[in-house]
Order: C-alpha cells, then sequence, then structure tokens
C-alpha cells in the first residue's frame, strides 16, 4: 500500500534544529511582552510602574492617585494639552523626586521618541541632583531600557550629566548655579533647604535670582517646561514668590489632609478626588498614627510641609477653621467696604485691599468679597472708584487717614472722587492686632463667615498668618470694616432708644 507524501510520519528534529526552534520561540515571547510594556509606558503613568523595579528593585512600589495626579500634568506639559509652567506641592515622601526629576526625562527619550530635548535639573543641594541624575542614566543604559528602546544611545556620561546621539541632554546644577544652563526642561526640586528657607536673607535671594535669571533659562518661552517640585516652608519661599508674581503657572498641591474649602480644579479638569474633611492623602504609606506623629513634631512644620500652607511661627490670633463658606451671602444686610490703602507698585511693599462686609439681621457678619493690588497712586484711585461703582450706593466705604496734612489732602482728594457714595475717612487708632481683636472674638465663636470666591485661600492664609506674616492689609481692611458695622449697630441702637423714649 503506498502512503500519500502528506501522510508520511513526520522525522525526529535533529539536536540543532531543535534547539533552534525553542530560541526562535522565545524571541517571538520576548518581542511579544516587548510590544506589551511599550503599550503600557505609551502613558506616563504606565512607564512610572513599569521602569519602578529597575530604578527601585528593593522598594515594592505602592501606586497611589496622588502618584497618577503628578503622572498626568507632566504628560500634559509633554503632550502639549496643558501649559508649561507648573508647580507642584506634595508632602515629603511622596515619590515627587523619582516622578519628576528621574522617570519623566527617560520616558520623553523612550516612549515618546524625544530623544532631542535638553534638561536642566536642579535642587539646592548638590548631592540630590548627583543622586536623580545617576539614576535616570543608569536606567537609560540599563538592558530593560536598551532592549525596549534601542535607538536611545548616550554618547557622553558624567556624573551631573550625560548626552545622546540626538544632543538630548542632562545638565544637573545646583539652584544657585541655574542661572549659566538652558534647555527644553527646567526641572526645580526642592529649591530650598529648611534652614535656608527660614532665612529671610537666603530665602529672598534665592527667589530674587530665579526671578531675574531661572525663568528664562529655556530654549523656548512659548513651549519649554518649567517645573518646580516642592513641599512648602515659608509663606515667602519660591513657590509663594511665583503665585504672587501671577506668572501663569498652573498650582497642583496636594495636601496629607483633605481641606474641602481649598478643593481647585486644575486645566486639565483634574481636581482632588477625597470627600471628607481630614481623609488622608495616602493612608497606606501615611496611615493615620503616622501623620498625628507629624502633627505632634510641630505645627509650623505640620502647617507647610504636608499641608501646603505655611504659616509663619508666632501667628495665631484667627484660624481657619472659625470660618465657614457659605454660597452665598444672606439677605438684608447692612454693608461696609473697609480700605486698607498703599500707593506702590514694589513686589516687597503693602498692598491695597478692600473688605466687603455685612452684618446680618441675626447679628452674624459676612465677608462677601476682598480686592486687593499692588499698584501705583492712580491705580488704587482707579479701583476704589470702581469697586465703589460695582457695590452701589447702599454700602458705605471707609477709609483710613494718615495723620499730618499730606494725609489729610490724601483724603480729601479720595473722597471727592468717590461723590455720589457714602464714603468716610477716619484716623487709625492702636495697633494692627488691637484693631483685630474684635472681629478675632467674633470669628473665634463662629459668628463670622465667608462667601465662596476665589480670593479666599489667599484672605485666610493671611489671616492665619497674622500677624507675624509678610502682609496684614486684609486682615487690617476686614478689622476696619467690622469695627464700622460695630458703630453702625450702634448707632441704629442709639436710634431706636431715643424712639422709644420719645
Amino acid at each position: 500500500m503506498t502512503t500519500k507524501a502528506s501522510e508520511a510520519p513526520r522525522l525526529p528534529l535533529s539536536l540543532e534544529a531543535y534547539k533552534r526552534e525553542v530560541a526562535r520561540r522565545k524571541q517571538q515571547e520576548a518581542e511579544s511582552d516587548a510590544d506589551a510594556i511599550r503599550k503600557r509606558c505609551r502613558s506616563f503613568a504606565g512607564f512610572v510602574k513599569e521602569a519602578w523595579p529597575i530604578i527601585e528593585p528593593g522598594t515594592t512600589l505602592r501606586w497611589n492617585w496622588h502618584m497618577q495626579a503628578i503622572c498626568d500634568h507632566l504628560e500634559a506639559i509633554t503632550f502639549k494639552r496643558m501649559a508649561p509652567w507648573l508647580i507642584i506641592n506634595v508632602p515629603p515622601g511622596s515619590s515627587k523626586s523619582t516622578i519628576v526629576s528621574v522617570l519623566w526625562q527617560a520616558w520623553e527619550w523612550g516612549p515618546c521618541g524625544l530623544r532631542h530635548n535638553k534638561f536642566v535639573s536642579t535642587s539646592f543641594e548638590e548631592g540630590n541632583v548627583k543622586r536623580d541624575t545617576r539614576k535616570t542614566r543608569n536606567l537609560i543604559v540599563s538592558e530593560w531600557f536598551k532592549t525596549l528602546w534601542p535607538e536611545v544611545s548616550l554618547t557622553r556620561t558624567a556624573e551631573l550629566s550625560f548626552e545622546n546621539d540626538a544632543t538630548g541632554t542632562r545638565e544637573g546644577v545646583t539652584f544657585a548655579a541655574v542661572t549659566g544652563k538652558r534647555g527644553d526642561r527646567l526641572v526645580v526640586d526642592d529649591p530650598h533647604s529648611i534652614r535656608g528657607a527660614e532665612s529671610e536673607a537666603e530665602r529672598s535671594r534665592a527667589c530674587r535670582e530665579f526671578l531675574e535669571g531661572g525663568l528664562n533659562r529655556t530654549n523656548d518661552a512659548e513651549n519649554s517646561a518649567i517645573v518646580i517640585v516642592m513641599q512648602r516652608l515659608h509663606e515667602n519661599d519660591l513657590t509663594g514668590t511665583l503665585i504672587a508674581h501671577d506668572l501663569g503657572f498652573i498650582h497642583l498641591f496636594i495636601p496629607m489632609e483633605f481641606e474641602p474649602e481649598r478643593r481647585f480644579v486644575t486645566p486639565i479638569g483634574w481636581t482632588d478626588p477625597r470627600t471628607e474633611d481630614g481623609e488622608l492623602m495616602d493612608p497606606v504609606r501615611f496611615p493615620r498614627t503616622a501623620v498625628e506623629k507629624f502633627k505632634k513634631a510641630g505645627a509650623y512644620s505640620w502647617a507647610g510641609q504636608y499641608q501646603q500652607r505655611p504659616s509663619p511661627r508666632g501667628g495665631g490670633m484667627f484660624k481657619r477653621e472659625w470660618f465657614e463658606i457659605i454660597p452665598a451671602a444672606p439677605a438684608n444686610c447692612i454693608w461696609v467696604r473697609g480700605w486698607d490703602l498703599a500707593a506702590t507698585k514694589s513686589t516687597k511693599a503693602a498692598y491695597t485691599a478692600g473688605v466687603l462686609m455685612g452684618r446680618t439681621p441675626t447679628g452674624e457678619y459676612i465677608i462677601a468679597d476682598v480686592r486687593r493690588i499692588q499698584g501705583s497712586s492712580a491705580e488704587v484711585e482707579r479701583l476704589l472708584v470702581n469697586t465703589a461703582t460695582q457695590d452701589g450706593t447702599e454700602v458705605k466705604g471707609s477709609i483710613p487717614q494718615d495723620p499730618g496734612q499730606a494725609g489729610k489732602a490724601q483724603i480729601q482728594y479720595l473722597i471727592k472722587q468717590l461723590a455720589g457714595y457714602t464714603y468716610t475717612s477716619s484716623t487709625e487708632t492702636g495697633d494692627k492686632e488691637t484693631r483685630a481683636e474684635p472681629l478675632a472674638a467674633q470669628a473665634e465663636v463662629g459668628n463670622v463667615k465667608i462667601v465662596k470666591g476665589t480670593w479666599n485661600e489667599a484672605f485666610l492664609s493671611e489671616l492665619e498668618g497674622f500677624p507675624t506674616g509678610t502682609f496684614k492689609d486684609q486682615v487690617d481692611a476686614a478689622g476696619r470694616a467690622f469695627n464700622e458695622l460695630v458703630i453702625v449697630r450702634e448707632y441704629a441702637g442709639m436710634l431706636l432708644s431715643k424712639r422709644k423714649r420719645s
């Protein structure tokens, strides 16, 4: 019987052929695994998860939503879905340096194909710069990375810098030397030491040098990125200084304990996912027992480094929790706009501030609006007139008068410009703390409420820092409005009493 060729029994493979077949199948599996990894690494968060065992082989990755938030905002910068200037404030131990200073560059060079991008990485301490530069370089030259993105080839390596064959670079410098470098990505990771932030001279010098010689260290003013990641150390640290200058930085801040009144939304639509007051950022990494120890270590460090709202030591006349945030002011309030005047554009000088405060028929006090500028005399005048127009004739205005003939002349001029509105002036009596005490007493018993608005955070932060904070203008204006409302109440009481007697 003849057997067809197709049905002929297969002869066993030779040993060499068998080895080649096994190698071929392993290669196919490896390529399939590599493709799957590359696919997961298309997102920055996916890359962080895949690369973590390579740079931190002895540390288990404990993924949390705050890490996803940092990744999402950096990815939005890379793909031009968001303005490229970003400030990130998160508590210590949040993996911020690993994500921002180490992995972001490797992700842009590898999965994103942006090998030409030039990074300048800086921190207050050279040791931190060396550590993160070494981690990034070691990841890029690892077998894992080279297998997945072989096109990334380093041509120069050094302790503080390296370069690839597409002219992409990383230059690591201390924060004090950042003015000598330039790149497509400026990453500032902890610009202040704790001791340096406490020193007014060191802190001010660092902030001034960055404003004058750091903001212009990018190759393209429109598209190059500046990312600052740090915990807050002082109200006038680099974060505070940049926010005060209103330079257009997107601000992502994540406190250890959730504070509902500070909830915000970033341009990519992100908002804090927590809902309960006091809810922890990462209860696995930072359980309640650990958080309570952080609090006991010091109220100042807790407020700044962990809650991202530093207030200077020595404050405490006002506490944030005294003020309930309400959606709108109740009806039938008596309104007064109290002012604290300044007339200079200097960023170190006081502000001109106007606080609108009302008194309800039941005796509660409502802070409904705050206007605040650092401007010239002409700009201050325009602010007063425009605000009076918007407030309307039913709102009384109160302006402080400096002693002496010059102060009297200034007030006479301003009152004349405010013709048609009920504006009066008076000289200040006592120091700022004394003038603020009546308002603080009412706030402590929960009798002062605040209407929700974009000005809330700056106002509450100044209250918390009073009287030792840098600025006191909003507190002074609020104190004037409150004391004026007390006078109005007392005058109304006298009229009522007189009518009853007659």
